[in-house]
């Protein structure tokens, strides 16, 4: 019931609302959707020499992940519109009554951007440091004289792990010839 001077009716409105509230998994799908196609779009513009690669080259297992998300998206989107619905942790101990914490997600978010625009000029032992303990301060930890230490530690051996036994280089930034 539309009428050109009022806009849709508010019982219209409520059903879309009540529509999209039953189907809201949907949102998982299109999420998957977008990654499906992103990484499908990553892996098909490789620039991958023939004569460099063997059997397997560099684009197949990103290929079949992004093929395989968009398997999985569009077999949610078919089974959330026949009425399928996603089941409720019994063993969740989250209370769905009560508002999302949005300044703990909030300072999360801020924390990993912040950290990922300081990675090239600070390096990933200074970024990962401050990571680790952003993320403790925004999950409410207040040990001032600890965490910081204990943040500067696991990004010390993250960084050793992935540059010396897994031979996956990170950034050292001004700490490189220390390192």
């Amino acid at each position: 019931m539309t009428t050109p001077a009022t806009g849709p009716s508010p019982a219209s409105a409520a059903r879309r609302r009540s529509w999209l509230r039953d189907h809201s998994e949907l949102g998982v799908c299109v999420l998957l959707l977008a990654l499906g196609v992103l990484v499908l779009t990553d892996a098909l513009t490789l620039d991958v020499d023939v004569t460099q690669r063997g059997p397997v080259g560099p684009r197949t297992v990103p290929v079949v992940v992004g093929a395989g998300l968009l398997v999985v998206a569009a077999l949610l989107a078919v089974d959330v519109l026949r009425g399928g619905r996603g089941q409720a942790g019994t063993g969740e101990d989250v209370d769905l009554s009560e508002p999302a914490d949005w300044r703990t997600v909030l300072l999360l978010t801020g924390v990993f951007l912040g950290s990922a625009v300081l990675i090239e000029p600070l390096g990933f032992p200074v970024a990962g440091a401050l990571l680790f303990w952003g993320a403790a301060f925004a999950l409410g930890s207040r040990r001032f004289d600890r965490d910081p230490l204990i943040a500067a530690v696991v990004s010390l051996l993250t960084h050793a792990v992935f540059d010396n036994l897994l031979g996956v280089p990170l950034p050292g930034g001004p700490l490189m010839g220390v390192l």
